[in-house]
């Protein structure tokens, strides 16, 4: 609606706009019959069509006109009809133009006053001048909070609430006198019922948004009640005349955020900068602050009389109570608001975040019943590619998140605020993984190198707290007592925060079971821990407890993942799908059915864990993991595609192993949660299951005759090597039984050895050849040092063996002679992974960290007893399948690529967009199903 100058409406002759905001467009206008200027507020086109709601705002009105007070300004009366110039407002009586008519205050509003002194503050530290006050002085700031006090005090008192209380809302005349304008608008403006959510939302939720059902009143200046659509009382004035005055004093917001959802996300969850008062504030005002601002109702001040008295103490020049015991009360009252509860502050968080985003239709009566917050789920990305979709943790407040990615070929650990959208990358955490939190959530442990550390976020170099060869997760407690799993298989063992020497808390079920993923319980002492590998009967989810007393068996749980509690409920991947149980901790079972709560989640069966993470204020995250469509494609040197194998495959296919003849193609898959090998005929594209035990079945390599697989599986504990027929009947047969995690990595051509990468616990992963002719099996050192040594491959005369080590800090390509004796020969220039031979033997090809196929040729002299390597050339760049059991560090590394004899490359390639890791999805309002 927009009137020009001149336009009259019944006696009112419009000569100026003054205004124009959400709860209307507002005109100065001449009172041709009382000869007065007067302020017209034109009522918005939502009353036109909506008869109902317009007798309502019609009757609060003359609620609102019986308001006679100095400081309110005054509501004249709802002047109606056609106006003379301009649009015309269409209703179901004809073209009509609303308008309330109300008292025209002369001066500037507060916002403009608050905005006045900051800026001249800004000037004098520009201009070199001693620093003013970025606030209103307090000898100028207590006498307008006193009338702001003296409005409120009156409007309650005849039971009318402000509702939009803001410093746009308070007019300060030449005199100083204030006059608080739009007194209870917000109430007469809501909708009579229910309508359905508007597709906008403004940081100054105003008529706009309340037309559509949402949240009445100004984000900054709402109480946490009103922002999350409670009904509201006197208190959310309160509130508002808190942050007001704080404004007034600091020259800054108290609740501040870059958009909507961050306002009230500081609303609800941070308190203000309290520090930021002038030096000089009285403690007694600073204590009135606190009380204002308290975000629970209850313990807000009740009155606002009261807030009245006390400024009225402070003007009258009234000594204060400055002891120490003052002094003291006025510190530990701020302590208090900062420290506050985490698991109220972030609920208020998580319910508020809820009905903004999803912008809930409510009729906001303050008697109508509040329905549940709605389910939120926003998306985050993260910068480089996915080191290990299970590598990310949510801080215990919920407020940053931990993760690892490759960025420039080398992966760290990475934090960024969920209210910010820049990481920030933490020096000296190459190679992390499985970060996990200090409670206070200024810390972070994590695995590298072989070792348990932590980093500090306040700064300093990362600190070695204990060994830890293949850590497989930690959990930190109030105390400062870490619980971690170092080894696989290994049991669980606590160190200090600060480091020691570690003591194990729990005892293996057998020599080769495998604990890991421990998780504090909200006591402090007791855990939650998987146990994995050994028998099947000891496999399972236990309660452990620091004492290292026997440990508890919870019931009904899937022992294939970890779970995690928050809640009041256990969280579990189960098939790709997250969910959530209620979790009777005293008997250690679980209580009524399951709720779903997200899918698909990735699930990595390897090491029986799911890709989320729960705060302990109750926020989740959780991403996608190893379910990229994939597709073996067969490539020139040129990069140019020459064929495909099958069609593309969403079941986790990875490892491809081509078989002598190159008919088949071994290959692992993932279908239904279970891991087995499977072979694809080349020509048809058709795979056949080729194992088909319960457990984890990977790693598939062909004998150099064709007839027999080599795979790897844990189906009697840890990862040992099997081997089965390919053309005839026959079970699986164990080739190599030990305590260690194995793989098979290479055949020599000749079939006398077999090379395989080991798990150790003192050198972490090395390289062996396991004799399989001759009377002397015992395995020979290949590669074997206090690095990691993988992805080892024999060469075609099988003289030379090539491999991967992060012996120079980075992973490099490195070849040494076989079976020695001979130093190791550093093949990559800027880092390199998987090697694969050439099939004469005269190069090697391997992948850049950026993903990107190098070869180098290759050349033996002095009767091929000296190998020389030229400098690595570029081919093309790759596509090649990350994700779980694909990538991962230790000796289940394996190159998604082979040479085959004619010199092609068959490659398993990610079909979709692998330049960026997977988002992470945060979700808030989930239903646990941990309440009865």
């Amino acid at each position: 609606m927009a009137l020009a100058p001149g336009a009259r409406l019944g006696v009112y002759e419009v000569t100026a706009q003054i205004g124009k905001g959400g709860m209307g467009e507002v005109y100065r206008a001449r009172d041709t019959k009382l000869n007065r200027d007067v302020a017209l507020k034109i009522l918005p086109d939502a009353f036109a069509s909506d008869p109902d709601r317009l007798a309502r705002f019609t009757r609060e009105a003359q609620t609102l006109a019986a308001l006679n007070h100095p400081n309110i300004a005054a509501i004249y009366g709802l002047e109606e009809g056609p106006a003379e110039e301009g649009p015309a407002q269409a209703g179901p009586h004809g073209r009509h133009t609303r308008a309330l008519v109300m008292e025209l205050v002369e001066g500037e509003d507060l916002s403009q006053k608050i905005e006045g002194h900051r800026r001249t503050d800004s000037h004098l530290r520009a201009s070199g001048a001693s620093a003013g006050q970025a606030g209103i002085p307090l000898d100028e700031a207590l006498p307008i909070a006193k009338q702001i006090a003296d409005a409120l005090e009156a409007a309650h008192e005849q039971g009318i609430i402000h509702r939009d209380l803001k410093p746009a809302n308070i007019m300060v005349r030449a005199d100083g006198t204030v006059k608080v304008l739009d007194f209870g608008l917000a109430k007469a403006m809501e909708p009579v019922g229910p309508v359905p959510p508007s597709a906008s939302m403004s940081p100054t939720l105003s008529l706009h948004a309340t037309m559509a059902g949402m949240i009445l009143g100004t984000a900054a200046y709402m109480s946490p009640e009103q922002a999350r659509g409670k009904a509201v009382d006197r208190r959310a004035d309160i509130w508002a005349f808190g942050a007001v005055l704080y404004e007034m004093l600091t020259g800054r917001r108290a609740f501040a955020g870059e958009d909507l959802t961050d306002t009230i996300v500081s609303v609800v969850s941070r308190e203000p900068d309290w520090n930021a008062l002038p030096a000089a504030t009285p403690a007694g005002l600073r204590r009135l602050l606190t009380r204002c601002l308290k975000k629970d109702a209850k313990a807000r001040l009740q009155a606002i009389g009261d807030a009245r008295v006390q400024i009225e103490e402070l003007l009258s020049g009234a000594p204060e109570d400055t002891s120490a015991a003052a002094r003291a009360s006025a510190v530990n009252t701020v302590d208090a608001v900062r420290t506050g509860r985490w698991r109220e502050r972030i609920a208020w968080v998580v319910a508020a975040l809820g009905i903004v985003a999803a912008g809930i239709a409510t009729t906001m009566y303050v008697r109508r019943a509040v329905p549940e917050p709605v389910q939120m789920r926003f998306e985050m990305t993260t910068p480089g590619a996915m080191n290990d979709p299970l590598s990310f943790a949510l801080s215990p407040n919920g407020r940053r998140i931990a993760f690892v990615t490759t960025v420039s070929g080398v992966p760290r650990l990475w934090v960024r605020p969920l209210d910010q959208v820049t990481p920030q990358a933490l020096a000296g955490t190459e190679g992390a993984s499985y970060p996990f939190w200090s409670p206070d959530g200024q810390a972070i442990g994590f695995f590298a190198g072989g070792k348990l550390k932590r980093v500090d976020l306040s700064g300093g170099s990362p600190r070695v707290l204990a060994d830890a060869s293949s850590g497989r997760g930690g959990t930190w407690n109030q105390d400062d007592v870490i619980v971690f799993a170092p080894t696989t298989p290994g049991e669980l063992k606590r160190v200090a925060a600060t480091g020691g020497t570690p003591v194990a808390v729990t005892r293996q079920g057998g020599a080769s079971q495998s604990h890991r993923w421990p998780q504090f319980l909200p006591d402090g002492h007791r855990f939650l821990f998987l146990a994995q590998l050994g028998s099947v009967e000891t496999r399972g989810v236990y309660i452990g407890s620091l004492d290292g007393g026997g440990p508890i068996r919870v019931t009904g749980l899937d022992p294939a993942s970890a779970p995690v509690f928050a809640a009041g409920a256990l969280l579990q991947v189960r098939d790709g799908t997250l969910v959530s149980q209620r979790f009777d901790m005293r008997r250690g079972a679980l209580v009524g059915e399951p709720v779903t709560i997200a899918q698909p989640v990735g699930w990595d069966g390897g090491l029986y864990r799911g890709a989320f993470t729960v705060s302990a204020t109750g926020i989740l995250a959780h991403r996608t993991a190893g379910a990229e469509r994939r597709q073996l494609v067969w490539f020139d040197r040129a990069g140019v595609v020459k064929g495909r194998i099958g069609t593309p495959d969403e079941s986790g296919l990875a490892g491809p192993e081509i078989s002598p003849d190159g008919r088949r193609v071994a290959v692992a898959r993932s279908i239904q949660g279970n891991q087995d090998v499977w072979l694809i005929d080349t020509a048809r594209g058709v795979a056949d299951r080729f194992t088909s035990d319960s457990n984890s079945d990977t790693l598939p390599l062909w004998s150099p005759d064709g007839l027999r697989v080599v795979f790897r599986s844990n189906r009697n504990g840890a990862y040992d090597l099997f081997e089965k027929l390919v053309n005839e009947a026959g079970d699986e047969k164990p080739l190599l039984a030990t305590p260690e995690n194995k793989a098979p990595v290479s055949w020599s051509r000749d079939g006398r050895y077999l090379l395989y990468a080991v798990q150790k616990n003192a050198t972490g992963v090395d390289l062996l050849a396991l004799p399989l002719t001759g009377d002397d099996r015992k395995p020979i050192p290949v590669a074997q040092s206090a690095f990691d040594e993988s992805e080892g491959q024999f060469s075609p005369d099988g003289r030379w063996v090539a491999y991967q080590s992060n012996a120079s800090g980075r992973t490099e390509i490195y070849v040494v002679p076989f079976p020695g004796p001979g130093r190791e020969r550093l093949i990559s220039t800027t880092g390199g992974s998987h090697p694969r031979w050439r099939p004469d033997g005269k190069g090697l090809f391997y992948i850049t960290p950026d993903g990107a196929l190098m070869a180098t040729d290759i050349s033996l002299q002095n009767d091929r007893q000296t190998l020389e390597a030229r400098a690595p050339v570029s081919l093309f760049a790759t596509r090649l399948a990350s994700g779980a059991n694909v990538l991962v560090a230790g000796p289940a590394a394996k190159a998604q690529y082979l040479v085959a004899p004619d010199g092609r490359f068959l490659m398993n390639v990610a079909l979709d967009d692998t330049n960026a890791s997977p988002p992470i999805t945060v979700v808030l309002n989930w239903n646990s199903g941990g309440k009865p």
